[in-house]
């Protein structure tokens, strides 16, 4: 079987299945300079740059929607109202 590369790029997309050091994981989500999305250490497709500023504002986003859900019961309005648990007659003409 031939050797495959370990890391490269596919239809646009980067991978790295090389195996990562710690010093290339830290590095790799502090990277000043560098747009928001930066490849990632390990594994297929990028990651939040965190030395960005957008990037903050992306899990600020993130976090704020994680609250809500869980502040809500994550039950929509459909789920809260009137469910008593009974089987609905649906008559189709």
């Amino acid at each position: 079987m031939a050797d495959r590369p370990q890391s490269g790029e596919l239809f646009g997309v980067p991978y790295n299945f090389e195996r990562p050091s710690i010093r290339r994981l830290l590095s790799s989500y502090w990277q000043p300079g560098d747009s928001m999305l930066v490849e990632k250490p390990f594994g297929i497709g990028y990651t939040l740059n965190l030395a960005n500023w957008r990037s903050w504002i992306v899990l600020a986003v993130a976090g704020a929607m994680l609250w809500l859900e869980q502040s809500s019961g994550g039950a929509s309005t459909e789920d809260r109202d009137d469910d008593d648990g009974e089987p609905v007659e649906v008559v189709v003409d």
